[in-house]
């Protein structure tokens, strides 16, 4: 059993991990906005505990311990997320936080049941994958919708920044996963995508910065 603030490291250290799995000091510290010196700290207790590899100035780099524990913390959120919205209609714009307090709930029956109750879902509100109880997760080759032609239908099926004011941004557009999206028109000088949502035959025009961040089938 590991400790909030332990478990916030962790999950911590599974999200930054680049291509080589390696999270480095100052991207733990930034994102946690915790000074080095603290974090450095932390990182040689969890060397003791088997969950990362830890060498002076090099990356961290999560065990297989480390990963499977990680997961499971992103399991709880992800879950949570998924409940609030399913079984309690809370829109997909306000769970995260909530989710944050919920995921240091030391009872497996507790997510257990939830995820029962939900079905067993693969993937959260966002489109992000829930790993089962073994810390696996069923992924998907996405697309960026930025990459898209015109003239193509896609499914919007993830989103890459799940910020309250992003979604929140997203809702102002009628933007929901699972719709059916129809490419009209790309500018070509700024990227500028014209969509038709098929469901509500309405079109919207997203910018470049916007269409990076939504993931397509």
């Amino acid at each position: 059993m590991y400790s909030s603030i332990e478990e916030n490291y962790l999950k911590a250290l599974y999200l930054l991990a680049d291509e080589k799995e390696e999270v480095s000091s100052l991207a733990l510290s930034q994102a946690l906005d915790i000074k080095m010196p603290t974090v450095n700290s932390m990182m040689k207790k969890f060397a003791d505990k088997e969950l990362i590899y830890y060498k002076n100035y090099k990356p961290f780099k999560l065990t297989k311990k480390g990963k499977k524990e990680a997961a499971l913390i992103l399991r709880k959120h992800r879950l949570t997320e998924m409940f609030l919205v399913e079984k309690m209609g809370f829109g997909w714009e306000d769970v995260h936080e909530i989710a944050e307090q919920i995921e240091h709930i030391h009872s497996e029956k507790f997510f257990n049941k939830m995820d029962e109750i939900l079905g067993n879902p693969k993937f959260d509100p966002h489109g992000s994958p829930i790993p089962d109880l073994d810390g696996n997760m069923q992924w998907v080759n996405f697309k960026k919708l930025s990459e898209s032609k015109e003239g193509q239908v896609v499914v919007l099926s993830a989103i890459i920044n799940g910020s309250k004011e992003f979604l929140e941004y997203l809702n102002s557009k009628k933007l929901s996963l699972n719709l059916e999206l129809e490419i009209e028109s790309v500018d070509n000088f700024d990227g500028n995508m014209k969509i038709r949502i098929l469901k509500t035959n309405e079109t919207v025009i997203l910018s470049r910065m916007v269409t990076d961040k939504l993931l397509i089938q």
